[in-house]
């Protein structure tokens, strides 16, 4: 399976490129996916980041099942926590993430969804946790995200039943931002993404961050986080830019520095 990444004006496109399997990843995908996500933390060319998947009929169906079964692991692999790292297993990517989800975005593929900031998706995407549906959870953060992202009476319902969303009701319920028809999916992504790709960089990866923390902080202390973040801030050329292009009414050119 390929993973195509693209970069042009700043807004990275990552495809999930396996349409024939519903774009579901084996082990190679997985370590393909990876490099890409860090990629995207680790280019400063990059400002956003739009995931999506090759054809109309699926984002990712998440792991290729039949690519796993039978195969052993080693033990000690279970130690190795930040081998492969993804962007819904811990790698902190503070650039922001869109999804643009067409079809089927199932088990790996829906805690790949949480793990994104911004969701556009088609009238026939189909959420869903079905681990339990074969013996297993919801991992990757699949059991953390969700009661998060989604009220705890619905997401224990996709947890534990496996029953799949509809775009409409995830659109109701605040799973994705809104729903467009499929030849607007990538349009409307690469719209955002480039609302975003002017702001300052370095202002935008600090609102995600500290917004993202802010879960796992008190109040006094997120408070306190922000107020030293833009202490920070104030040290860098884009703060005196966005000022400066305000007053001369004219375009700020940020340069994330």
């Amino acid at each position: 399976m390929a993973i195509d990444v693209e970069v042009d004006g700043g807004i990275a496109l990552i495809t999930m490129n396996r349409p024939e399997r519903m774009n579901a990843m084996d082990a190679e995908a997985y370590a393909a996916l990876s490099a890409a996500w860090t990629r995207v933390r680790d280019d400063g060319d990059i400002r956003v980041a739009i995931i999506t998947g090759a054809g109309e009929k699926a984002f990712t169906t998440g792991a290729d099942l039949k690519s796993f079964v039978g195969k052993q692991t080693d033990l000690s692999r279970f130690w190795l926590t930040q081998q492969g790292q993804l962007l819904n297993r811990g790698l902190e990517v503070w650039k922001p993430v869109i999804a643009a989800v067409n079809g089927y975005c199932l088990g790996g593929g829906m805690t790949l969804l949480l793990g994104t900031d911004i969701r556009i998706a088609t009238p026939t995407a189909t959420f869903g946790l079905s681990e339990v549906q074969r013996g297993v959870v919801a991992g990757n953060g699949g059991t953390q995200r969700v009661l998060e992202q989604l009220p705890y009476a619905i997401g224990m319902e996709m947890l534990l039943t496996g029953r799949r969303l509809d775009a409409a009701t995830a659109e109701r319920w605040g799973l994705v931002n809104r729903v467009v028809p499929q030849e607007e999916l990538l349009p409307t992504a690469f719209e955002l993404a480039r609302e975003i790709a002017v702001n300052a960089p370095l202002a935008v990866q600090a609102s995600k961050e500290l917004a993202v923390r802010s879960r796992d902080v008190d109040r006094v202390t997120g408070l306190r986080l922000e107020q030293a973040m833009n202490q920070v801030l104030q040290f860098t050329e884009d703060a005196q830019e966005g000022p400066a292009a305000f007053a001369e009414k004219r375009t700020a050119e940020f340069k994330g520095r």
